[in-house]
This record gives structure tokens, C-alpha cells and sequence, in this order.
């Protein structure tokens, strides 16, 4: 059997994308494991619920959760040197770009497969020493490492590494996926190389038998409700703009974010918040993978408010555009090359705002609160397209299609 070893950084949970690929080729008759780190004992917990449903294996090739605490202290401390190195003398370690990532690289190395598939940065670094000792090997760009961040954020990253590394895997991989046409083609001409397939974020169709149908968010069901979700509620996410925009929303309204919500978060925002807007604004914790859908699904707008200032941002579709769809909330969202890419094609499912834009959502928020049938077509059309359109079962025969031809 053809044995496919895809790396990720961090926990099965929070990786959506791997996941679908993974049960993809495990449905397809693919021996697949799936690699990846450990942190969180709360997140282990939705790792091993995960793991219990699936075909495929996971394996924590790295475990620094807490109670590990001298593995956990020198792995640490490794990544720490490496910055700091960086930092001073701009020279380059490995261990910059992820915890634990020489032996992530023995393990892969171990695994022997046919195939192994890289998803973050430092599987860019795994990827190009698997290559040199003649293994196959596969990248998903879910994002555009190198031109990711904001520049005050940059200036510690080997952006000269990252971009060598990702023209050596482009040119390199046979299986080379993207999030989307525009990430693509702009990958393409920076690199000089094939186009890599674009593989949208979307969701099973048939995870919407799942939807439990409670009632756990939205207060007042008087009232139309806004949802926003990230893997951490902070800065650059959009966030300013919403809270700029409040004063101009005319009607009242419920306003959810979803998401990690440390104190440093707690310390920026609240400060934002209007004090007529505090018994309406709520900020729920992150939920299992099972749960996520029911939860936005109470919902009835969903927020996408990319920026158009960083390369990577402004190129990808993220993993929320497509959960509104999959749930059936009208879209608002900003003219990212990435999210007009989907508005485009299917208009009718929302709107697109310019980027960085308080009044411009602040209307478009207004415009949909007070036409409801208007609201209530975008809602249905975004059923409709994700069913009929935007969802997993048609991205998997072009994924099928793409790693027959790398391991052939």
C-alpha cells in the first residue's frame, strides 16, 4: 500500500485543511499518517476525539504540553537560541522556524514514504533535506510564508531563507497545492514555476447533518446576529475596523468573536469597545471541530476582514469564508484578491468592502440589518452555493488527480 506522510506544526485540531486531505486519501485506500506537535492538554483532548473517527493515524512527533517539563524547557530553549542568534548576528538555524525540527526531521525520514506532504514553515526546511536525500515529497502553501505578517512583525523572520526554500519546493514538487487562483499565480511568477492547484478551504457538504440545532451564542433572537471567529482574538485581524465602525451602525445589533482570548488580547480591546455596544458585543472560547459549525450557524452574517496590506493575507481565502457559507450566513467581506476571487463568481452570497474601510462596513452592515429578505436571500444563496459549489466533495477527485501524477 502507498504510504503518504503529511507534516503539520501544531495540533490535528487546528489544522482543517490537513484533516480533509489526510481522510481524503485514507477514504481513497492511501496508508496515511499525520505529524505533528503537541502543546495543549485541552487541545490534545479534541486531537485524540478527532483521531478516534478517522482511517488515518497521528502521531505527536513532538509532546510540550506542560507537564512535560524537561523536554518541554529544552526544546524551548533551542527555538529561543535560534531567534536570538538570528537576531544578533542574522545567521540562520533550523530550529527558527519550529520547534523540535531536526527531530521531526528523523522522523519523517523514518516513516519511508512515498510521499510526504509539508504544510508549514518549518516543514519548508524538513521538505528541501527530505528532497536532497532522494524521498518524494509534496507542499500545500497555506499560506505565503515569506511575504506573511505585518513589516513590524518581519524584521526577526529569515524572509531570505523562507523564499529560497519556497522556490526550491516549487520547482521541486510534482504535488504542489495553494489556497487559492490568486495565491497561485502570484506564487508562480515570483518563483518562475508551474502554478501550483489551487485547493479551496471548503467544507463537507455532508458535515451539515451535524448541526445540533442549540442555541449557545445569540442572546436575544430579536436581534440580527454577527459572527467572527479566529484561532486567536488580537490585532491584524480586522478587528479595528469593526470596532471603528460601531458608531455608525444604526440599529442594535448582537456582535459574537470567537477565538483564544489571552490577557494581552483582553487589555487591547477592551478599551474599544463603545459603553452602549458592551451588552452586546460577547467573546466566546474556541470550540471542538464537531461543535464549530452549530455554533456559527446561529448565527446570521459572518465577518471576513482581511487586510489587503500583507501579501499572504491578501491572496488566500481563509478557512472562515467558506464556514459562512457552509452554514448559510450572508457574507461581508473585504476585497481581498483571495475573497473577491469566491465573491466574484457567486455575488449574490454578500458583500465586498474595501479593506481598512469603518464606514463602508458599517454601512454594508446596515444595509443588510435593514432589508431582512435581502439578508435572507444572501443566506439561502450561500446554502445553495455550498452546496451545489464550494465544498469538499468537489475538491477531492482534483487532489486524487494531483498525487496519482507526483507518485507515478
Amino acid at each position: 500500500m502507498v504510504k503518504i506522510f503529511i507534516l503539520i506544526g501544531g495540533h490535528l485540531c487546528t489544522a482543517p485543511r490537513p484533516q480533509k486531505e489526510a481522510e481524503t486519501l485514507a477514504n481513497a485506500g492511501y496508508d496515511v499518517i499525520v505529524g505533528g506537535i503537541w502543546f495543549s492538554p485541552e487541545l490534545v483532548e479534541r486531537d485524540r476525539l478527532l483521531i478516534s473517527q478517522q482511517k488515518y493515524k497521528f502521531e505527536p512527533i513532538i509532546d510540550i504540553q506542560p507537564n512535560r517539563k524537561f523536554i518541554n524547557y529544552w526544546i524551548r530553549i533551542q527555538t529561543k537560541i535560534a531567534k536570538e542568534v538570528f537576531r544578533r548576528f542574522k545567521l540562520f538555524l533550523p530550529e527558527l522556524l519550529g520547534y523540535g525540527i531536526r527531530r521531526i526531521l528523523k522522523y519523517a525520514q523514518s516513516v519511508h514514504a512515498d510521499l510526504t506532504i509539508v504544510h508549514s514553515e518549518s516543514g519548508l526546511w524538513i521538505g528541501k533535506q527530505l528532497l536532497a536525500q532522494g524521498f518524494k515529497v509534496g507542499v500545500d502553501f497555506e499560506d505565503w510564508f515569506s511575504e506573511d505578517l505585518l513589516p513590524e512583525v518581519r524584521i526577526d523572520r529569515p524572509i531570505d531563507m523562507l523564499r529560497n526554500l519556497e522556490r526550491h519546493l516549487m520547482h521541486k514538487c510534482k504535488y504542489c497545492l495553494t489556497t487559492s487562483h490568486a495565491l497561485a499565480e502570484s506564487l508562480a511568477n515570483a518563483y518562475q514555476a508551474t502554478k501550483p492547484t489551487a485547493i479551496y478551504n471548503v467544507f463537507p457538504w455532508s458535515e451539515r447533518s451535524q448541526i445540533d440545532g442549540k442555541i449557545c451564542d445569540h442572546q436575544n433572537l430579536d436581534l440580527i446576529s454577527i459572527h467572527w471567529f479566529s484561532q486567536t482574538i488580537g490585532q491584524g485581524r480586522g478587528l479595528e475596523v469593526l470596532f471603528q465602525s460601531l458608531p455608525y451602525i444604526h440599529q442594535p445589533i448582537e456582535i459574537h468573536l470567537r477565538g483564544n482570548y489571552p490577557e494581552s488580547s483582553r487589555r487591547w480591546l477592551e478599551p474599544q469597545i463603545p459603553d452602549e455596544w458592551r451588552d452586546r458585543l460577547f467573546i466566546h472560547p474556541t470550540v471542538s471541530n464537531g461543535e464549530l459549525l452549530s455554533r456559527i450557524a446561529e448565527h446570521d452574517i459572518g465577518l471576513a476582514l482581511e487586510t489587503t496590506a500583507i501579501p499572504s493575507r491578501n491572496l488566500t481565502i481563509t478557512n472562515k469564508l467558506f464556514q459562512y457559507l457552509q452554514a448559510g450566513l450572508a457574507i461581508i467581506a473585504t476585497n481581498t484578491e483571495g475573497q473577491s476571487e469566491i465573491l466574484s463568481q457567486y455575488p449574490e452570497v454578500g458583500q465586498l468592502i474595501p479593506s481598512n474601510d469603518p464606514i463602508a462596513l458599517a454601512n454594508a452592515i446596515n444595509n443588510l440589518v435593514n432589508n431582512y429578505p435581502q439578508l435572507l436571500l444572501s443566506k439561502q444563496a450561500a446554502l445553495r452555493t455550498a452546496q451545489s459549489q464550494l465544498n469538499w466533495e468537489n475538491q477531492e477527485n482534483t487532489i486524487l488527480r494531483t498525487l496519482e501524477r507526483a507518485i507515478s
